[in-house]
């Protein structure tokens, strides 16, 4: 019998999205985060993290979903990718942690070649948890060298710092 894999769900405009928890490091509490001068709307800037210096997206907009202001349940999804072979850290701004969930292969369907708000490619599958759908991210694809290129031009001699 298959095992069941990890997700750890949060929400987004409204939606529950989920993604791979080897992927995620740990999740922070919103704080000051500093604007890099030139950074399109996408990079919200960089943050110090225990003495690191970590890149930050806007998770939401580089989805094409509405920006939501932070509040008290606003936070940072940490996740690891690899970027040029090597892994890095970055972070992505999330409305609200929801919890961890587990799905065996049987409960994630493909993306449908319809009805999602969000680009096709950017979904791994969507998970069934009970009566619910989560959306789950390819966050590999997400955050690849390409798709961070496209978001910006200033973002690969930031993520070198």
């Amino acid at each position: 019998m298959s095992r069941p894999e990890q997700y750890v769900s949060f929400f987004l405009a409204g939606e529950e999205y989920a993604v791979g928890i080897l992927r995620t490091r740990e999740i922070v509490e919103y704080d000051v985060i500093t604007r890099i001068p030139m950074a399109p709307p996408g990079i919200r800037g960089v943050l110090n993290l225990r003495g690191r210096v970590v890149p930050v997206l806007d998770l939401a907009e580089k989805l094409g979903l509405p920006k939501a202001e932070p509040n008290r349940f606003t936070c940072i999804l940490m996740v690891e990718v690899a970027f040029d072979g090597d892994p890095m850290l970055i972070g992505m701004i999330i409305d609200a942690v929801s919890e961890v969930i587990d799905l065996l292969p049987a409960d994630i369907e493909p993306p449908p070649p319809f009805g999602s708000k969000i680009r096709l490619d950017y979904l791994s599958g969507i998970g069934k948890v009970g009566q619910k759908l989560v959306l789950l991210l390819d966050i590999d694809r997400i955050l690849s060298p390409e798709e961070l290129l496209a978001t910006t031009g200033a973002m690969p001699p930031l993520l070198g710092a």
